[in-house]
């Protein structure tokens, strides 16, 4: 079996490969698929990968190119029978830049269908969708039922790539699912330009030393989702039935709700109160307009029912970050 992940070299897909690498297969409703090749795809090689023993591993194939060039994603998909369809220009970028998020995120996932489509071999496709789908008047809790009117380039391009994937899976050109993901933490390494990333900064700066701003006030609620859990969520997408996916392949995942202030509260009951000591606030007006126009309770009654699971505490959040990637020490 051939799994592609395109945006390989995002924190995401390199955790995403490690864990594709060291279970060696996917249990798909067809029976188990022993993992043959891993190609991962992104504008610069994955060095979160490269730089490890894995790299030696004869399954992994590294590619890089223009997630917006259709000749690439031809080349690239041909033979594909699983493809994680990570690549993106995030939130920020995306609404700075129109027509580099418009390249990206839209073209090139209709590139990516359509060489589907033409190679006729129905792969499956777990497309990396965001809550900012969602925007305008809210209700209370939103889900898979919620009318969809997003608030920013990037969400509105997520929400075609949503309808697309519904479309060409009906169609029977793939087998997709569209995976809504709230703020992801904690991502570690430098901030990139999702307005999101902000929630990552809060916490693992402190926890390596590091002052931090935060853009956004204590009480701004948010809805949060671990690394480990996110992946352990694409994997289990993948090896989903369609049969039981019903009218729509978007599927919300759960997450916690919780204002920042509470995510503060649990880096002082896990690392200590000088780490906590380190953070300090000044809005920052555009940050804040994205991040408020999320919506930050959701009905996940859908997502649990066909299995996906959310982090039980902030607490076990902060705790996974600091083993898996911290080695298990903070900065005191």
């Amino acid at each position: 079996m051939h799994v592609l992940i395109t945006g390989g070299a995002g924190f995401i897909g390199i955790r995403l490969a490690r864990r594709l690498l060291a279970d060696g297969q996917l249990l798909l409703d067809t029976g188990v698929q022993p993992l043959t090749t891993l190609t991962l795809f992104d504008q610069v090689a994955a060095a979160g990968i490269t730089n490890n023993d894995m790299s030696h591993d004869p399954r992994l194939s590294i590619k890089t190119g223009d997630a917006g060039d259709p000749a690439t994603i031809d080349a690239l998909i041909k033979d594909a029978d699983v493809i994680f369809h990570l690549a993106a220009v995030v939130s920020v970028a995306a609404e700075r830049d129109m027509d580099l998020g418009m390249r990206v995120n839209f073209h090139g996932t209709c590139a990516l269908l359509e060489s589907c489509r033409k190679h006729g071999r129905t792969p499956r496709v777990i497309f990396a969708s965001s809550a900012a789908v969602y925007g305008g008047p809210l209700p209370a809790v939103c889900g898979e039922g919620t009318a969809l009117f997003p608030q920013t380039s990037y969400g509105m391009q997520k929400a075609m790539g949503e309808r697309l994937i519904d479309d060409y899976s009906r169609k029977g050109y793939i087998d997709g699912r569209s995976i809504r993901l709230p703020t992801i933490i904690v991502r570690p390494g430098a901030p990139n330009m999702a307005a999101s990333a902000f929630a990552s900064s809060l916490v693992r700066e402190p926890l390596m030393g590091r002052s931090y701003v935060c853009p956004v006030p204590s009480d701004t609620p948010l809805c949060v989702l671990s690394v480990r859990r996110v992946v352990d969520s694409f994997v289990y997408a993948a090896c989903l039935s369609s049969t039981t996916m019903g009218h729509t392949r978007a599927v919300q995942l759960p997450g916690l709700t919780l204002p920042v202030a509470d995510l503060i509260a649990a880096m002082e009951r896990v690392a200590g109160a000088t780490v906590i000591k380190r953070i300090s606030f000044a809005t920052q007006p555009e940050i804040l307009k994205i991040v408020q126009g999320w919506p930050v309770r959701f009905d996940t009654n859908r997502s649990a029912k066909l299995g996906f699971k959310s982090d039980l505490t902030p607490d076990a959040i902060i705790t996974d970050f600091i083993n898996d990637e911290l080695a298990g020490q903070v900065v005191a």
